[in-house]
């Protein structure tokens, strides 16, 4: 079952948003129907022209590799990230007080100190020139939490990249990327706004272009990374695809000079090493995967999951597929990009 494709940028949500384009339109930011955390209250409300309307895309793995388990408890992994247009919208206001209040329009069910909230009073305290300086952060969210599309990362991300310019602090984006890190690991790709190659614990960024297609996504369940980690297992490696060798633009390199390439030496490579940790702790996980896979799908998890995807070459193809599926697994298309809408930002 195909679930608001749309013929844009990305896909729309039922709010009539959700691509990078902003289309939804509608909506204030002064949350005066007590929504969020923030309440109707507008006292300490700053220059009502200082706002931002801004784009948080999703982002897809097109592959993983567990390398290995650190010291510290983290793994090693080796991914490749791609960009989505399915995204989420903010919505930033200026205040002239240190209130930093998010107000959401939308049906997920957020912690108060999420991710968003987290960046700002990071900026707060990291930077002398945003001493007394607030916003209220307006969330649309069209992308689940739990998918392992990077919702929240890039959420965090486009904060520290709208308060940067809001509050005028003139931060490099390279120091950006580092207040980044300290929030998760994801948020520096979404930061630095470039496809990669990603190694360590996600947070060494190598630029690459692989191809730009089309998605179709089904997200069967909602997961807790921490458990797919927990659950997995170094035989869960054992259906790796890894012919040729790849090279720093992701199109692939069957020179067979490795150079600095890692550890997975894959030209193309697919498939998700906690693919298996997914589908033993959520089996509507394997089942979606099985589904996708007998209508021909070469159907992959993102992440840690729950989003699975498979590639097309053109819409069309993947609206074909989208609508196909059951009614109990409905599914999103949404084109890829290796450049973030805020790249330039």
């Amino acid at each position: 079952m195909r679930l608001d494709c749309g013929d844009g940028g990305g896909a729309h949500g039922g709010d009539g948003g959700g691509d990078v384009q902003g289309r939804d339109g509608g909506g204030d930011v002064q949350g005066r129907d007590g929504g969020g955390d923030g309440g109707g209250d507008d006292r300490g409300r700053g220059d009502s022209t200082a706002v931002l309307q801004l784009p948080a895309p999703g982002k897809i793995n097109r592959y993983l590799r567990v390398l290995g388990r650190r010291e510290d408890g983290f793994h090693e992994i080796e991914t490749q990230f791609q960009f989505i247009a399915w995204a989420d919208r903010l919505t930033f206001e200026a205040l002239d007080s240190p209130q930093i209040r998010r107000i959401d329009r939308h049906d997920f069910a957020l912690p108060a100190e999420d991710l968003c909230v987290r960046a700002a009073r990071l900026l707060q305290a990291e930077c002398p020139a945003a001493a007394g300086r607030g916003a209220v952060i307006t969330a649309r969210k069209t992308i689940p939490p739990g998918s392992g599309l990077g919702g929240g990362s890039s959420n965090a991300a486009t904060t520290l990249l709208a308060l940067n310019r809001l509050w005028q602090l003139g931060l490099p984006r390279d120091r950006l990327a580092e207040l980044g890190l300290r929030l998760g690991a994801d948020v520096p790709l979404f930061v630095r706004g470039r496809a990669a190659l990603a190694r360590g614990i996600g947070e060494k960024l190598t630029p690459q272009t692989p191809p730009e297609k089309y998605l179709c996504i089904c997200i069967p369940a909602a997961v807790s990374t921490a458990r797919v980690f927990a659950e997995f297992r170094p035989d869960d490696c054992g259906n790796r695809d890894n012919s040729g060798s790849g090279d720093a633009t992701g199109r692939g390199d069957n020179s067979g000079n490795s150079g600095n390439r890692g550890e997975s030496d894959a030209a193309d490579p697919t498939g998700n090493d906690l693919e298996s940790a997914a589908a033993r702790l959520y089996p509507a996980i394997g089942d979606a995967l099985a589904q996708l896979r007998s209508r021909g799908m070469n159907a992959h998890l993102t992440g840690s999951g729950g989003a699975i995807f498979a590639e097309f070459n053109s819409r069309t193809e993947a609206n074909h597929a989208a609508a196909a599926l059951p009614d109990n697994l409905p599914a999103r298309v949404t084109p890829t990009l290796n450049r973030h809408p805020l790249a330039d930002f």
